[in-house]
């Protein structure tokens, strides 16, 4: 992991210096500039491959390739041979050297070759032209500002504000689809106005004529329902691609542990770990005799995630360390929770990553986990509201009786939950502006439409759901100076299984069907069966009103009066009834976007101290 920053069709040292300085998080171990004509890029290094030589910004043989490049890619070895016979030279042992000769020799389509995550600048002096891409799935981030001739690029958002012309506007249609749906990370536009993200999946060329953007990779998807033929063959298949994605995530010269919720994709991840471990005694030098655990865990019996950590934990002997978060330590930590999210975000639920990233980085310097799990095998419980609807769409009757029916004991609670949902929406809107309200209520839609199942998961891959994770999951490890790896994310993987009928993710009242199959006899019965879902989650309600003083101190001071967004009267009133139980459960996650959105504003727009 690292932090990339640099610009196009200006000259300022100054300021490329402040926008390393703050970005030193993302890579503390050492610091690189390359200065051309009106071009600059700089990189702060974390050191994980080639700690002695992989100094960044890298060049090719003749100098007039240059690359500054955050992430990790897991094939470059085989890729450096390759290219090796091809006649190129190298002068270090990294991957970001890799990337640079990958792109001399096939240039755009050097992107389809790469398996990792990565977003990365090169300096093509030769065309004159900055080429920058970022990986499939937005693993690593990128951020651009454009205005004039001036272009500016960094990992994270503030790097950027460090430019002093750049305004911090805050951007009220993103507010809006924050505030009233929830909405994250779903476009290219943040919530400071006229700084973008480079979306996953694309590649941009600047130069003097401008810029283009476009997208090099897609993910075909198999709409049917069909049953899946040869199941015991694809999931053999299956589990032979996530060994060799976990095995090829395990490539460092740096102590490795992994994050453990004590869920199913964390579960398998911890356990293929100690299979190789066991077959491999080379990886000990990374990971010790003893594979390290790290877990956020809970006095509330209800989201407490022990037992099934315990679980795995006696099935495979490793080193457990856990942290305790608490609404204290929430309270404290937010204002800088909110500094390195960059953007507000949807709920404290992240919390609980942040305080494991914390606790792994006392210990070593990559992190695996489970990301990308859900979204690609169907994990979370409310998915099987879209499969049953387009079951019946597709007039499989007898087959919505069965799921539904295996499915009660998961199901009910949401179908509760979801009759409430309009009044919800009602509600929040009367909290909000009556003029900001009437500037968007006609303009932003909810969601995206899904005519099927297949096309939902897809846009939950894309859109909806893990833009906004791989996010958080980025700045709370990055925060700590700690590299977060996602082996469910080998494009491999997500391609096989979005390749296969929709019967593959749910089946039988099961989430995650064949999933649980592959990995039989690979991790515990207890978890492989586990029909509940928490994952690192804390208790946001009750903390909610742990701190219901301290946020009413907010919500009645006169800087959130200011804001042209809310209506405070309202928001007191309808808090206060929360408070005293008269509200919704479904109120928890409006009032906490609404605080970290404050939050947000003392920070970045108006930079008052809280």
């Amino acid at each position: 992991m690292c932090g990339i920053a640099g610009y196009f069709g200006f000259e300022n040292i100054s300021l490329l210096k402040k926008m390393l300085k703050v970005l030193k998080h993302r890579g503390p171990d050492d610091e690189g500039i390359f200065l051309d004509e009106n071009v600059a890029l700089g990189n702060r290094r974390l050191s994980i491959i080639d700690i002695k030589h992989g100094k960044q910004p890298i060049h090719n043989e003749t100098k007039d390739l240059w690359i500054t490049y955050n992430g990790e890619i897991y094939n470059y070895l085989e890729l450096k041979e390759q290219l090796e016979k091809l006649g190129h030279k190298f002068y270090t042992n990294s991957d970001t050297e890799t990337i640079l000769h990958a792109y001399e020799e096939w240039e755009i389509n050097c992107l389809k070759k790469i398996n990792g995550m990565f977003a990365f600048a090169i300096w093509d002096k030769r065309g004159k032209k900055l080429f920058l891409a970022r990986d499939r799935f937005g693993i690593k981030p990128l951020y651009y500002f454009v205005s004039g001739g001036k272009f500016i690029f960094a990992s994270e958002i503030k790097a950027i504000l460090q430019d002093n012309s750049v305004e911090k506007v805050p951007n009220d249609e993103v507010i809006y689809k924050f505030l009233v749906y929830g909405y994250n990370d779903i476009e290219e536009e943040t919530f400071f106005k006229g700084i973008k993200r480079l979306l996953p999946a694309r590649y941009m060329i600047v130069n003097k004529n401008g810029i283009k953007i476009k997208k090099y990779w897609g993910l075909k998807v198999n709409k049917k329902i069909n049953n899946l033929e040869n199941e015991e063959e694809v999931a053999r298949k299956l589990y032979a691609l996530l060994e060799d994605s976990v095995k090829r995530h395990l490539i460092s010269e740096v102590p490795i542990g992994t994050c453990l919720s004590g869920g199913l994709d964390s579960s398998i991840v911890v356990c293929i770990i100690n299979k190789l471990l066991k077959e491999n005694g080379n990886l000990e030098k990374i990971i010790g005799k003893m594979q390290k655990s790290f877990s956020a865990v809970f006095d509330d019996k209800e989201i407490d995630e022990r037992k099934y950590i315990e679980e795995v934990v006696n099935f495979t002997r490793i080193e457990k360390n856990y942290t305790f978060p608490s609404a204290k330590k929430l309270w404290k930590d937010l204002k800088r929770i909110v500094y390195f999210q960059d953007e507000p975000f949807i709920s404290p639920g992240m919390y609980a990553q942040w305080e494991v990233m914390k606790l792994a980085s006392k210990k070593v310097k990559v992190v695996l986990d489970g990301q990308g799990g859900d979204e690609i095998f169907a994990g979370y419980i409310p998915y099987f509201g879209i499969y049953f609807k387009n079951l019946w769409k597709e007039k499989k009757y007898f087959r919505l009786m069965k799921e539904f029916l295996s499915s009660l004991d998961l199901t009910l609670p949401f179908v509760l939950r979801f009759l409430s949902q309009k009044k919800i929406e009602s509600g929040i809107k009367q909290m909000l502006n009556e003029e900001f309200v009437k500037n968007f209520e006609q303009k932003v839609k909810p969601k995206w439409g899904a005519n099927n199942f297949a096309d939902f998961l897809y846009l939950e891959m894309t859109k909806n759901s893990l833009p906004r994770l791989l996010r958080y999951e980025d700045r709370n490890s990055s925060a700590f100076s700690v590299e977060a790896r996602v082996p469910f994310l080998d494009h491999r993987i997500v391609e096989f299984v979005f390749s296969l009928p929709l019967s593959a993710r749910i089946k039988n009242g099961w989430t995650k069907y064949i999933l649980r199959k592959a990995v039989k006899c690979t991790i515990p019965e207890k978890i492989r069966k586990r029909r509940g879902k928490i994952g690192f989650a804390v208790p946001e309600k009750r903390w909610l009103i742990e701190l219901k003083d301290e946020i009413m101190r907010i919500f009645n001071s006169k800087e959130f009066k200011s804001r042209k967004y809310f209506n405070q009267d309202e928001i007191v009133k309808k808090f206060k009834e929360f408070c005293e139980g008269k509200l919704s459960d479904e109120y928890v996650k409006v009032f906490w976007r609404i605080l970290i959105l404050e939050f947000w504003f003392r920070i970045f727009i108006k930079n008052n101290k809280l």
